[in-house]
Protein backbone atom coordinates (compact mmCIF):
# COMPACT_ATOMS: atom_id res chain seq x y z
CA UNK A 1 0.00 0.00 0.00
CA UNK A 2 1.34 3.28 -1.07
CA UNK A 3 1.52 5.91 1.10
CA UNK A 4 -1.53 8.05 0.71
CA UNK A 5 -1.87 11.81 -0.94
CA UNK A 6 -4.69 13.79 0.48
CA UNK A 7 -6.51 16.68 -1.64
CA UNK A 8 -7.46 19.66 -0.24
CA UNK A 9 -10.83 19.01 0.15
CA UNK A 10 -10.20 15.58 1.90
CA UNK A 11 -7.54 18.04 4.39
CA UNK A 12 -9.98 20.04 4.98
CA UNK A 13 -12.58 17.37 6.17
CA UNK A 14 -9.76 15.79 8.54
CA UNK A 15 -8.63 18.97 10.23
CA UNK A 16 -12.61 19.53 11.14
CA UNK A 17 -13.26 15.93 12.22
CA UNK A 18 -9.83 16.36 14.12
CA UNK A 19 -11.23 18.97 16.28
CA UNK A 20 -11.80 16.17 18.92
CA UNK A 21 -9.04 13.30 17.68
CA UNK A 22 -6.28 15.32 16.34
CA UNK A 23 -3.82 13.34 14.57
CA UNK A 24 -0.97 11.77 16.46
CA UNK A 25 2.31 12.74 14.94
CA UNK A 26 3.12 15.60 12.11
CA UNK A 27 6.40 16.24 10.76
CA UNK A 28 7.22 19.44 8.84
CA UNK A 29 9.83 20.22 6.23
CA UNK A 30 11.63 17.50 3.85
CA UNK A 31 14.91 18.22 4.24
CA UNK A 32 17.01 14.93 4.44
CA UNK A 33 16.31 15.12 8.50
CA UNK A 34 12.84 15.82 8.05
CA UNK A 35 12.57 12.82 5.66
CA UNK A 36 14.87 10.91 8.16
CA UNK A 37 12.19 11.62 11.01
CA UNK A 38 8.93 11.30 8.96
CA UNK A 39 10.58 7.21 7.48
CA UNK A 40 11.53 6.43 11.77
CA UNK A 41 8.51 8.10 12.68
CA UNK A 42 6.54 6.15 10.06
CA UNK A 43 7.92 2.91 10.87
CA UNK A 44 6.88 3.19 14.85
CA UNK A 45 3.65 4.23 13.73
CA UNK A 46 3.11 1.29 11.51
CA UNK A 47 4.20 -1.01 14.40
CA UNK A 48 0.83 0.66 16.43
CA UNK A 49 -1.70 0.93 13.74
CA UNK A 50 -1.01 4.69 13.32
CA UNK A 51 -0.63 7.00 10.63
CA UNK A 52 2.54 10.06 10.83
CA UNK A 53 1.59 13.37 8.26
CA UNK A 54 4.72 14.52 6.43
CA UNK A 55 3.92 18.47 5.36
CA UNK A 56 6.28 19.51 2.40
CA UNK A 57 6.64 19.76 -1.10
CA UNK A 58 8.90 17.04 -2.85
CA UNK A 59 12.56 18.79 -2.97
CA UNK A 60 13.48 18.96 -6.27
CA UNK A 61 16.07 17.32 -7.83
CA UNK A 62 19.78 18.18 -8.80
CA UNK A 63 21.42 18.89 -5.30
CA UNK A 64 25.42 18.35 -6.34
CA UNK A 65 26.10 18.72 -2.69
CA UNK A 66 27.53 15.58 -0.21
CA UNK A 67 27.21 15.06 2.86
CA UNK A 68 29.78 13.80 5.83
CA UNK A 69 27.64 11.06 7.48
CA UNK A 70 29.13 9.26 10.61
CA UNK A 71 28.77 5.57 11.05
CA UNK A 72 25.81 5.95 13.80
CA UNK A 73 24.03 7.41 10.94
CA UNK A 74 24.86 4.66 8.31
CA UNK A 75 23.61 2.45 10.96
CA UNK A 76 20.21 4.38 10.91
CA UNK A 77 20.49 3.86 7.04
CA UNK A 78 21.30 0.21 7.67
CA UNK A 79 18.19 -0.45 9.53
CA UNK A 80 15.76 1.50 7.64
CA UNK A 81 17.45 -1.43 4.76
CA UNK A 82 18.34 1.75 2.43
CA UNK A 83 22.33 1.65 3.07
CA UNK A 84 22.55 -1.11 0.48
CA UNK A 85 21.51 0.95 -2.26
CA UNK A 86 23.28 4.31 -1.87
CA UNK A 87 26.88 2.86 -0.68
CA UNK A 88 28.37 2.22 -4.21
CA UNK A 89 28.29 5.86 -4.79
CA UNK A 90 29.44 7.27 -1.55
CA UNK A 91 33.47 7.57 -0.62
CA UNK A 92 34.54 6.32 2.83
CA UNK A 93 36.47 8.38 5.32
CA UNK A 94 38.98 5.74 6.95
CA UNK A 95 41.23 9.12 7.87
CA UNK A 96 41.13 12.49 9.51
CA UNK A 97 44.25 14.47 9.10
CA UNK A 98 44.43 17.64 10.83
CA UNK A 99 47.07 19.86 9.55
CA UNK A 100 47.94 23.57 10.74
CA UNK A 101 48.67 25.09 6.96
CA UNK A 102 49.35 28.53 9.27
CA UNK A 103 52.60 30.66 9.01
CA UNK A 104 52.46 31.47 13.05
CA UNK A 105 55.04 31.43 15.20
CA UNK A 106 53.55 28.58 17.22
CA UNK A 107 52.18 25.69 15.07
CA UNK A 108 50.25 22.22 15.70
CA UNK A 109 51.91 19.18 14.63
CA UNK A 110 50.25 16.87 12.00
CA UNK A 111 47.80 14.25 13.31
CA UNK A 112 46.03 11.30 11.83
CA UNK A 113 42.52 9.69 13.09
CA UNK A 114 42.45 6.25 11.80
CA UNK A 115 39.19 4.43 11.98
CA UNK A 116 40.58 1.39 12.69
CA UNK A 117 41.95 2.51 15.93
CA UNK A 118 38.24 1.97 16.96
CA UNK A 119 38.07 -1.40 14.85
CA UNK A 120 35.85 0.39 11.77
CA UNK A 121 35.86 0.33 8.53
CA UNK A 122 35.75 3.98 8.56
CA UNK A 123 34.53 6.95 9.99
CA UNK A 124 31.72 7.32 8.07
CA UNK A 125 30.84 7.80 4.54
CA UNK A 126 30.43 11.25 2.18
CA UNK A 127 26.92 10.64 0.41
CA UNK A 128 25.43 12.41 -2.31
CA UNK A 129 22.60 14.67 -1.17
CA UNK A 130 20.51 13.88 -4.36
CA UNK A 131 20.45 10.15 -4.28
CA UNK A 132 20.15 9.89 -0.76
CA UNK A 133 17.10 12.14 -0.85
CA UNK A 134 15.76 9.99 -3.40
CA UNK A 135 16.18 6.94 -1.63
CA UNK A 136 14.20 8.21 1.30
CA UNK A 137 11.55 10.02 -0.65
CA UNK A 138 11.09 6.47 -2.71
CA UNK A 139 10.62 4.78 0.76
CA UNK A 140 8.18 7.21 2.12
CA UNK A 141 6.10 7.11 -1.26
CA UNK A 142 5.69 3.21 -0.73
CA UNK A 143 5.26 3.63 3.21
CA UNK A 144 0.97 2.29 4.66
CA UNK A 145 1.39 4.81 7.95
CA UNK A 146 2.95 7.55 6.23
CA UNK A 147 0.29 10.36 4.80
CA UNK A 148 2.28 12.36 2.24
CA UNK A 149 1.01 16.71 2.21
CA UNK A 150 1.83 18.57 -0.44
CA UNK A 151 2.30 22.20 0.87
CA UNK A 152 3.92 24.32 2.82
CA UNK A 153 3.59 25.70 6.30
CA UNK A 154 1.63 29.04 6.59
CA UNK A 155 1.41 29.42 10.64
CA UNK A 156 1.00 27.49 13.78
CA UNK A 157 -1.32 27.60 17.05
CA UNK A 158 -0.11 25.58 20.02
CA UNK A 159 -3.14 23.95 22.14
CA UNK A 160 -3.04 22.29 25.39
CA UNK A 161 -4.41 19.19 23.80
CA UNK A 162 -3.36 19.56 20.21
CA UNK A 163 -1.73 21.61 17.30
CA UNK A 164 -3.63 23.21 14.70
CA UNK A 165 -1.50 23.95 11.73
CA UNK A 166 -2.60 26.23 8.74
CA UNK A 167 -1.34 25.41 5.05
CA UNK A 168 0.12 27.35 2.18
CA UNK A 169 -3.33 25.73 0.46
CA UNK A 170 -5.77 27.38 2.31
CA UNK A 171 -6.12 23.92 4.33
CA UNK A 172 -5.46 23.15 7.88
CA UNK A 173 -4.32 20.13 10.14
CA UNK A 174 -4.87 19.14 13.41
CA UNK A 175 -2.26 17.27 15.62
CA UNK A 176 -0.94 15.91 18.91
CA UNK A 177 2.97 16.04 18.20
CA UNK A 178 4.69 18.62 15.73
CA UNK A 179 8.26 17.60 14.70
CA UNK A 180 9.51 20.87 13.02
CA UNK A 181 12.13 20.20 10.57
CA UNK A 182 11.66 23.35 8.75
CA UNK A 183 14.88 25.03 9.39
CA UNK A 184 16.70 27.43 11.47
CA UNK A 185 13.89 29.92 10.92
CA UNK A 186 11.46 27.48 12.20
CA UNK A 187 7.68 28.70 11.92
CA UNK A 188 6.92 25.97 14.50
CA UNK A 189 9.63 26.82 16.82
CA UNK A 190 8.63 30.36 17.18
CA UNK A 191 4.74 29.26 17.48
CA UNK A 192 5.84 26.79 21.01
CA UNK A 193 8.13 30.00 22.37
CA UNK A 194 10.78 29.01 21.93
CA UNK A 195 13.65 31.46 22.18
CA UNK A 196 16.88 30.66 20.53
CA UNK A 197 20.78 31.95 20.89
CA UNK A 198 22.37 32.98 17.60
CA UNK A 199 25.45 34.58 16.22
CA UNK A 200 27.70 35.34 13.80
CA UNK A 201 31.17 34.30 12.41
CA UNK A 202 33.64 37.21 10.43
CA UNK A 203 33.74 33.77 8.08
CA UNK A 204 32.27 33.04 4.90
CA UNK A 205 32.37 29.47 3.64
CA UNK A 206 33.31 28.61 0.09
CA UNK A 207 32.18 24.98 -1.20
CA UNK A 208 33.10 23.48 -4.43
CA UNK A 209 34.26 20.31 -6.12
CA UNK A 210 37.09 19.34 -7.62
CA UNK A 211 39.17 16.90 -9.59
CA UNK A 212 42.59 16.11 -8.84
CA UNK A 213 45.69 13.77 -10.31
CA UNK A 214 46.34 11.78 -7.24
CA UNK A 215 44.17 9.48 -5.00
CA UNK A 216 42.94 11.12 -1.84
CA UNK A 217 43.14 7.44 -0.77
CA UNK A 218 40.06 7.89 1.77
CA UNK A 219 41.67 10.83 3.87
CA UNK A 220 39.56 14.15 4.68
CA UNK A 221 42.20 16.66 5.30
CA UNK A 222 41.65 19.67 7.05
CA UNK A 223 44.52 22.08 6.99
CA UNK A 224 43.94 24.99 9.86
CA UNK A 225 44.91 28.66 8.43
CA UNK A 226 44.79 32.10 10.03
CA UNK A 227 41.09 32.76 8.25
CA UNK A 228 39.66 29.21 9.49
CA UNK A 229 39.39 25.54 8.08
CA UNK A 230 40.06 24.76 4.81
CA UNK A 231 38.66 20.95 4.66
CA UNK A 232 38.89 18.82 1.89
CA UNK A 233 36.66 15.34 1.62
CA UNK A 234 36.95 12.63 -0.43
CA UNK A 235 33.93 12.04 -3.43
CA UNK A 236 33.92 8.88 -5.06
CA UNK A 237 34.76 8.41 -8.28
CA UNK A 238 32.66 9.55 -11.60
CA UNK A 239 33.49 8.49 -15.82
CA UNK A 240 36.59 10.39 -16.60
CA UNK A 241 37.08 11.30 -13.17
CA UNK A 242 38.60 8.61 -10.86
CA UNK A 243 39.76 11.52 -7.91
CA UNK A 244 37.74 13.78 -6.40
CA UNK A 245 37.12 15.56 -3.25
CA UNK A 246 34.59 18.36 -2.11
CA UNK A 247 36.13 21.03 -0.54
CA UNK A 248 34.98 23.66 2.38
CA UNK A 249 37.28 27.02 2.61
CA UNK A 250 36.57 28.96 5.19
CA UNK A 251 37.89 32.82 4.57
CA UNK A 252 37.70 36.64 5.69
CA UNK A 253 33.92 37.76 3.84
CA UNK A 254 36.18 40.67 2.16
CA UNK A 255 38.53 37.74 0.54
CA UNK A 256 35.00 36.34 -1.21
CA UNK A 257 35.00 38.56 -4.35
CA UNK A 258 38.34 38.57 -5.29
CA UNK A 259 38.02 34.43 -4.81
CA UNK A 260 34.81 34.12 -6.40
CA UNK A 261 36.26 36.33 -9.34
CA UNK A 262 38.96 34.33 -10.46
CA UNK A 263 38.83 31.63 -13.55
CA UNK A 264 39.32 28.37 -13.06
CA UNK A 265 42.57 27.99 -13.47
CA UNK A 266 43.72 30.68 -11.21
CA UNK A 267 41.03 29.35 -8.79
CA UNK A 268 42.38 25.62 -8.72
CA UNK A 269 45.98 26.55 -8.60
CA UNK A 270 45.50 28.45 -5.35
CA UNK A 271 43.43 25.76 -4.07
CA UNK A 272 46.46 23.19 -4.91
CA UNK A 273 48.59 26.03 -3.42
CA UNK A 274 46.77 25.71 0.39
CA UNK A 275 46.67 21.84 0.03
CA UNK A 276 50.74 21.59 -0.47
CA UNK A 277 49.88 19.46 -4.04
CA UNK A 278 49.75 16.44 -1.72
CA UNK A 279 46.69 15.36 -4.14
CA UNK A 280 48.53 16.37 -7.61
CA UNK A 281 47.04 18.39 -10.29
CA UNK A 282 43.35 20.50 -9.55
CA UNK A 283 40.38 20.85 -11.71
CA UNK A 284 37.37 22.56 -10.47
CA UNK A 285 34.29 21.60 -11.32
CA UNK A 286 31.48 24.02 -11.89
CA UNK A 287 30.54 26.89 -9.55
CA UNK A 288 31.71 27.34 -5.82
CA UNK A 289 28.83 28.45 -3.79
CA UNK A 290 29.46 30.76 -0.79
CA UNK A 291 27.72 30.74 2.82
CA UNK A 292 28.06 33.15 6.09
CA UNK A 293 29.02 31.04 8.85
CA UNK A 294 26.53 31.46 11.71
CA UNK A 295 25.45 29.71 14.88
CA UNK A 296 22.23 29.02 16.80
CA UNK A 297 20.89 26.87 19.49
CA UNK A 298 17.69 26.27 20.92
CA UNK A 299 17.54 27.41 24.70
CA UNK A 300 15.06 23.97 24.54
CA UNK A 301 14.14 21.64 22.02
CA UNK A 302 10.71 20.64 23.05
CA UNK A 303 7.75 22.60 24.11
CA UNK A 304 3.96 23.24 23.70
CA UNK A 305 3.77 20.31 21.55
CA UNK A 306 6.27 21.27 19.52
CA UNK A 307 10.07 19.11 18.82
CA UNK A 308 12.51 20.36 17.09
CA UNK A 309 15.43 18.59 15.30
CA UNK A 310 18.06 19.85 12.85
CA UNK A 311 18.38 23.31 12.22
CA UNK A 312 14.94 24.51 13.65
CA UNK A 313 17.08 23.49 16.95
CA UNK A 314 20.80 23.89 16.24
CA UNK A 315 23.06 25.34 13.46
CA UNK A 316 26.57 25.14 13.25
CA UNK A 317 29.01 26.45 10.29
CA UNK A 318 30.10 23.58 8.54
CA UNK A 319 33.43 22.49 10.66
CA UNK A 320 33.70 18.72 11.66
CA UNK A 321 30.70 16.95 9.96
CA UNK A 322 28.42 17.79 13.14
CA UNK A 323 25.26 19.47 11.60
CA UNK A 324 23.88 16.57 10.01
CA UNK A 325 24.85 14.06 12.15
CA UNK A 326 23.44 15.31 15.41
CA UNK A 327 19.97 16.24 13.30
CA UNK A 328 19.93 12.27 12.90
CA UNK A 329 20.95 11.93 16.63
CA UNK A 330 17.82 14.43 17.24
CA UNK A 331 15.71 12.34 15.58
CA UNK A 332 16.50 8.92 17.13
CA UNK A 333 16.25 10.36 20.42
CA UNK A 334 13.18 11.26 19.94
CA UNK A 335 12.04 8.18 18.48
CA UNK A 336 13.19 6.46 21.12
CA UNK A 337 11.46 8.80 23.64
CA UNK A 338 8.17 7.84 21.91
CA UNK A 339 8.95 4.02 21.88
CA UNK A 340 9.03 3.96 25.41
CA UNK A 341 5.64 5.85 26.23
CA UNK A 342 2.26 5.29 25.33
CA UNK A 343 -0.77 7.48 24.95
CA UNK A 344 -0.40 11.17 23.93
CA UNK A 345 3.09 11.74 21.81
CA UNK A 346 3.14 15.52 22.73
CA UNK A 347 2.67 15.19 26.36
CA UNK A 348 4.74 17.21 28.62
CA UNK A 349 6.57 14.36 30.16
CA UNK A 350 7.57 13.07 26.59
CA UNK A 351 8.98 16.34 25.09
CA UNK A 352 10.68 17.06 28.70
CA UNK A 353 12.42 13.65 28.05
CA UNK A 354 13.56 14.39 24.45
CA UNK A 355 14.33 18.24 25.52
CA UNK A 356 16.82 16.73 28.52
CA UNK A 357 18.46 14.18 25.88
CA UNK A 358 18.93 17.04 23.83
CA UNK A 359 20.54 19.75 25.49
CA UNK A 360 23.31 18.25 26.51
CA UNK A 361 24.49 16.90 23.47
CA UNK A 362 24.02 19.49 21.55
CA UNK A 363 25.75 22.02 24.17
CA UNK A 364 28.88 19.74 24.15
CA UNK A 365 29.25 19.97 19.99
CA UNK A 366 28.49 23.34 19.75
CA UNK A 367 31.36 24.31 22.24
CA UNK A 368 33.49 22.23 20.81
CA UNK A 369 33.08 23.49 17.44
CA UNK A 370 33.11 27.31 18.70
CA UNK A 371 36.16 26.94 20.62
CA UNK A 372 38.19 24.91 17.72
CA UNK A 373 36.74 27.51 15.40
CA UNK A 374 37.59 30.76 17.43
CA UNK A 375 41.12 29.56 18.18
CA UNK A 376 42.29 29.40 14.37
CA UNK A 377 41.18 33.17 14.16
CA UNK A 378 43.70 34.01 17.54
CA UNK A 379 46.59 35.52 17.28
CA UNK A 380 46.87 35.79 21.16
CA UNK A 381 50.48 33.01 21.56
CA UNK A 382 48.96 31.81 25.09
CA UNK A 383 45.62 30.53 22.33
CA UNK A 384 47.70 29.32 19.87
CA UNK A 385 49.93 27.16 22.59
CA UNK A 386 47.19 25.74 23.82
CA UNK A 387 45.80 24.65 20.37
CA UNK A 388 49.14 23.43 19.05
CA UNK A 389 49.80 21.51 22.84
CA UNK A 390 46.29 19.97 22.74
CA UNK A 391 46.10 19.06 19.04
CA UNK A 392 49.95 17.31 19.60
CA UNK A 393 48.50 15.27 22.87
CA UNK A 394 46.14 13.68 20.56
CA UNK A 395 48.33 12.75 18.08
CA UNK A 396 51.13 11.40 20.49
CA UNK A 397 48.67 9.50 23.43
CA UNK A 398 46.64 6.49 22.27
CA UNK A 399 44.01 6.63 24.97
CA UNK A 400 43.01 10.37 24.87
CA UNK A 401 43.08 10.45 20.75
CA UNK A 402 40.32 7.70 21.11
CA UNK A 403 37.88 9.03 22.80
CA UNK A 404 38.13 12.58 20.73
CA UNK A 405 37.56 9.86 18.36
CA UNK A 406 34.04 8.55 19.79
CA UNK A 407 33.16 11.87 21.01
CA UNK A 408 33.45 13.06 17.46
CA UNK A 409 31.38 10.17 15.92
CA UNK A 410 28.68 10.61 19.03
CA UNK A 411 30.25 8.07 21.75
CA UNK A 412 26.62 6.94 22.88
CA UNK A 413 25.19 5.89 19.42
CA UNK A 414 28.74 3.84 19.23
CA UNK A 415 27.80 0.39 20.16
CA UNK A 416 30.49 -1.63 19.65
CA UNK A 417 33.58 0.48 19.49
CA UNK A 418 36.56 -0.36 22.17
Amino acid sequence: MAAKEISVTERKTISHSQTQQPAPIAVVGAGLVGLMAARRLADLAQARGETVALIAPKAPSGDKRTTAMLMPTIRVLEDMALWEDVQPQCAPLKTMRLVDGSNRLIRAPLVDFRASELDLEAFGYNVPNDKMVTLLEDSLQNHPALVRVDATLESVQCHDDHVELRLSDGSALDCKLLVAADGRHSTAREAALITCRTWSYPQSAIVLTFQHTQSHHDVSSEFHTETGPFTQVPLPPQPGAAHRSSLVWVVRPQDVDAIMAMDPDALALQIETKMQSHLGRITVEGKPQVYQLSGMTARSFAQNRVALIGEAGHVFPPIGAQGFNLGVRDVEALVGCLKKASGDPGSPSILAAYSRRRIADVALRTGGVDVMNRSLLSDFLPVQAARALTIGALGNISWLRRIAMKQGLGASSMVGVR
